[in-house]
């Protein structure tokens, strides 16, 4: 999870994701960038490359502190029972120029057609409050978790 502070204020980078199925849909739909470990790769590793796919930057480009260590933000259990473990790396870009790698599905569902689609469509920066309300509800931990590493006090929920 990328994070950067703008006017004395925490912000995290997000990312939607692409294609038909997730087109019109926003909160709870958001991500952080991740993805799936190949055989034998280390879980971080797998968050620096994912991160570069989904993005199409190089997190060692982006990083503020590119020597610094990731926070550790543990993990995550999704309802469909997938693990995620994430990361926190301080720095900054420009969501303009962010590409995804892209993805076959099918589509429509059981028709046996099968399209290519943006991975992520698109990645936006958000203040805590308003990221937990985009994010997938279990991701939103990990925005908690980082406001303690960074001894930021959460801010209150935007009205809605």
């Amino acid at each position: 999870m990328l994070f950067r502070f703008r006017g004395g204020r925490l912000q995290v980078l997000l990312a939607h994701p692409g294609g038909p199925f997730w087109a019109k849909r926003d909160e709870g739909a958001w991500t952080i960038p991740k993805g799936v470990a190949e055989s034998g790769e280390e879980r971080e590793a797998v968050a620096i490359r994912e991160f570069a796919e989904e993005t199409g930057f190089e997190l060692s480009i982006v990083a503020r502190n590119p020597g610094r260590a990731p926070l550790a933000l543990g993990e995550v259990t999704l309802k469909s029972g997938k693990i995620v473990h994430a990361w926190a790396v301080e720095g900054d870009l420009d969501p303009d120029r962010a590409s995804s790698n892209e993805a076959e599905v099918e589509w429509p569902p059981r028709s046996g057609r099968r399209i290519l689609v943006p991975e992520i469509d698109r990645v936006a920066w958000f203040e805590p409050a308003e990221a937990r309300r985009r994010v997938h509800p279990a991701q939103a931990a990990f925005i908690d978790r980082l406001e303690s590493e960074l001894g930021v006090r959460p801010a209150a929920a935007p009205e809605r």
